[in-house]
């Protein structure tokens, strides 16, 4: 069936990446995708629902069969072809990202070199996936472990990496022999219909990996939850959806990977270098304008070097620039709606009536998108909702503390525990605070921490599994003990 994908003059040639050929709803019911920063019409796509995912569901059941058979060597290389694929079209993909999801032109194209990592690193790792020998204890038997693809899964990504968290969810799934069903987020479904698109042009069979395009997830999610077919969910969003989710599986003690919400704390100690803690700042707070579940959201910095930490990150925040994407100069995008944009005013202006000083930004700029202009807050406590609740938007806190024992326990203090950020150089400090940070990933001296070969995710509500790395690929396997006695 053919749809006609409605893009503006950002995305001149949507053709060759295939875009004139896609998944359709039988009903003929469409939804629409805009651009946040022009308000725009990007592209009218069909709305599909549960009599879709239900059908996708049944092909990916018998499509998975065939697909975990092949030689791990096959597998590995259709999706080293997709990988080929993905950066030999990455200024298309770039242009795509920015006009639906609107972050810089720069920040989209990092985006998907990230998303090509992981493809390449689970193509490799589809030739890794091992067994094992167990001595036994008597002579009439053999004792051996193998691991076997879960089957088909379900997968649930989110707008603001729509490229990345595609390829790092069903990467993984499909390298150990899963077949996979993709709902995208409604705001960015063009970035995963591309490379949909592309995986098939690599030599994706059909039905191993199915697109639902959607925008109506609560129907989608639960047939994915309540389908027996369905062995697995794979969701990235926020902890309020992934409890929902997680209670739909539980019926079938369905296995669940949740990627979940995060209040990041990022301390900065006496002992640290503070330029490169501004540094690590700028990037940990305001990539993808603060929309990033392991963005900095509480800054704790100790009394002897808080006023110069202020200062100097109010300075580096007022260089940044705002706008559209596709403009060279920008280096910061719209929120994604106007409710994103109305929660990360609401946060700042009970900070500034509860006593909080605002050294730059925290005002709407003009343009039809959510632009807001990155803000920095000092004289900031825990009673005030940037201090407890997760802002995600481009809003830096600071807070004053002395002792070490203190911050690790009010940074702590949250259901969270995704991501975390300090700065020291002392080496004894260092080790303490790591260990006692509750986090599942820790950046020490640095700003940035995601990579494809190591392991994402994080500890209590936000989340179960991990993402990245061999154990990655584990989360998409079961395992299975063979007891051989003699013939």
């Amino acid at each position: 069936m053919i749809f006609t994908a409605q893009l503006t003059h950002h995305v001149k040639e949507p053709a060759r990446l295939g875009l004139e050929n896609g998944p359709f709803a039988e009903g003929g019911e469409t939804f629409s995708v805009y651009n946040p920063s022009t308000g725009e019409l990007l592209a009218t796509l069909p709305d599909m629902g549960v009599r879709e995912t239900r059908a996708a569901i049944d092909a990916a059941s018998i499509a998975q069969v065939a697909w975990a058979a092949l030689p791990a060597k096959d597998r590995s290389a259709v999706m080293r072809r997709w990988h080929d694929l993905v950066l030999a079209h990455i200024d298309d993909l770039a242009a795509i990202l920015t006009a639906e999801m609107g972050k810089p032109l720069g920040e989209s194209r990092s985006e998907l070199q990230h998303a090509a990592a992981y493809i390449e690193w689970y193509a490799e790792e589809a030739k890794r996936v091992y067994g094992e020998t167990i001595p036994s204890p008597s002579v009439d038997r053999r004792m051996l472990v193998i691991k076997q693809p879960v089957g088909v899964v379900g997968t649930i990504t989110p707008w603001n990496f729509p490229a990345s968290m595609v390829a790092r969810k069903i990467s993984p799934a499909l390298a150990v022999g899963c077949a996979v069903i993709l709902k995208p987020a409604e705001q960015t479904p063009l970035i995963a219909l591309a490379m949909y698109t592309l995986a098939r042009h690599a030599g994706l069979p059909e039905g191993v990996l199915s697109l639902i395009l959607s925008s109506e997830g609560d129907a989608v999610g639960r047939e994915l939850c309540g389908n027996p077919k369905v062995r697995k969910i794979s969701f990235t969003g926020s902890t309020e959806v992934g409890r929902i989710l997680m209670r739909q599986c539980s019926d079938q003690i369905k296995k669940v990977s949740l990627e979940l919400g995060g209040s990041a704390p990022f301390i900065v100690f006496d002992c640290a270098d503070i330029d490169a803690a501004v540094d690590g700042a700028i990037q940990a707070k305001f990539r993808n304008a603060g929309q990033t579940c392991t963005s900095a959201n509480r800054f704790y910095v100790q009394s002897g070097v808080y006023d110069e930490f202020a200062r100097k990150l109010a300075d580096e925040t007022k260089k940044l620039v705002v706008g559209d994407g596709f403009s060279p100069t920008v280096t910061i995008g719209p929120l994604i709606d106007e409710r994103a944009l109305k929660k990360v005013e609401a946060h700042v202006a009970d900070a500034v009536y509860k006593g909080a000083t605002l050294l730059c930004g925290g005002e709407k700029l003009d343009g039809a998108g959510a632009f807001y202009s990155p803000a920095v807050l000092s004289d900031v406590h825990r009673h005030m909702l940037v201090a407890c609740d997760e802002t995600f938007g481009p809003v830096a806190p600071i807070i004053r503390f002395e002792r070490i024992e203190d911050v690790i326990a009010e940074a702590n203090d949250t259901i969270y525990g995704l991501a975390a950020y300090f700065y020291a150089t002392e080496l004894k400090k260092v080790w303490r605070v790591a260990e006692a940070l509750e986090y599942g990933m820790i950046g020490i001296n640095t700003g940035r921490m995601s990579s494809e070969a190591a392991p994402f995710g994080g500890l209590k509500q936000s989340g179960i599994g991990r993402e990245g790395s061999r154990h990655g690929a584990e989360d998409y396997l079961e395992m299975k003990y063979l007891c051989m006695g003699n013939i």
